[in-house]
């Protein structure tokens, strides 16, 4: 066993005890793949994060990001969050970082802003806008009646480092109303190799986006806040009604209140929002 530096911390909130929580081990070279799945499985947490010396020369460090059933390979708190506890590890109240993930190398910015409290943005892949799907067949999943489809909004796969279900709703009415059936949207998921079937709702010509994150099954459950998904949407919003840049709102309906800013550079996505420190010491691992 050896100790190592560990934080827990609590992604796009200024608040702690909301948001999407996360584990990192900072110190996290020499674990095997077995020890990482079966920490992260420890934590009970959607995510939790290793950092390992990156492989790429681009790169500052690898991050290697693991849900309770694998390794992932990119996801969006995890990487702001990462970041956050490295430049808390390092003593770096400002930095910009590039982290090695299996999906390739990507951009972090970390601002620290006084004893527990950050700032991150990430700029992540370009798009890949994957297969159209029947909006009624993918809303029925979440015990949803077609009708309440936004009928100008298909549902699609789109992944900007991981591909996710996307799916518009007409209102929060709608949203508030879903109710997942998980053996049935974890098929889907891994159908398209998708991480959340993300539901949401965005009215015309507006930049305030409501959302909800159905993860592969019920032991996962709903996800407070996806940044991975925050990406797909905001290139997705922009390639279908030209908007450049959301605030989205997420897990109000699961009591982790969250909000999560995305805004396109170019072909990509920079996804961002706050991260507190909740949690530092050491596990023996």
């Amino acid at each position: 066993m050896t100790r190592r530096r560990f934080a827990w911390l609590d992604v796009f909130t200024h608040s702690p005890l909301s948001g999407n929580g996360l584990a990192v081990v900072v110190d996290g070279d020499g674990l095997d793949d077995a020890r990482m799945l079966a920490f992260a499985r420890e934590t009970r947490l959607s995510e939790t994060t290793f950092v390992q010396p990156a492989a790429d020369p681009r790169a500052d460090y690898r991050n290697r990001i693991w849900d309770a059933r694998r390794e992932l390979v990119f996801a969006g708190h995890p990487s702001l969050g990462t970041a956050v506890a490295v430049a808390r590890a390092r003593g770096e109240r400002s930095a910009r970082y590039v982290q090695q993930t299996v999906a390739g190398c990507q951009p972090v910015e970390v601002e620290l802003a006084g004893d527990r409290h950050a700032r991150a943005t990430m700029l992540q892949e370009p798009a890949a806008f994957g297969p159209e799907l029947e909006a009624a067949d993918v809303l029925a999943l979440c015990g949803l009646e077609a009708h309440r489809a936004e009928p100008d909004l298909p549902a699609q796969v789109v992944s900007t480092g991981v591909p996710q279900v996307l799916v518009a709703v007409r209102d929060a009415q709608a949203l508030a109303a879903a109710r997942p059936d998980w053996p049935r949207i974890g098929a889907l998921l891994d159908s398209h190799h998708a991480l959340v079937l993300y539901v949401f709702c965005c009215p015309e010509d507006s930049s305030a986006v409501r959302a909800r994150a159905f993860a592969y099954s019920q032991q996962m459950g709903e996800d407070p806040a996806t940044g991975s998904a925050a990406g797909p949407l905001c290139a997705y919003l922009q390639a279908r009604r030209g908007t450049e840049a959301l605030e989205i709102e997420q897990g109000v309906e699961m009591g982790r209140a969250s909000r999560l800013s995305a805004a396109m550079e170019g072909d990509r996505p920079r996804v961002g929002g706050d991260v507190v420190a909740v949690l530092e010491g050491h596990a023996l691992l």
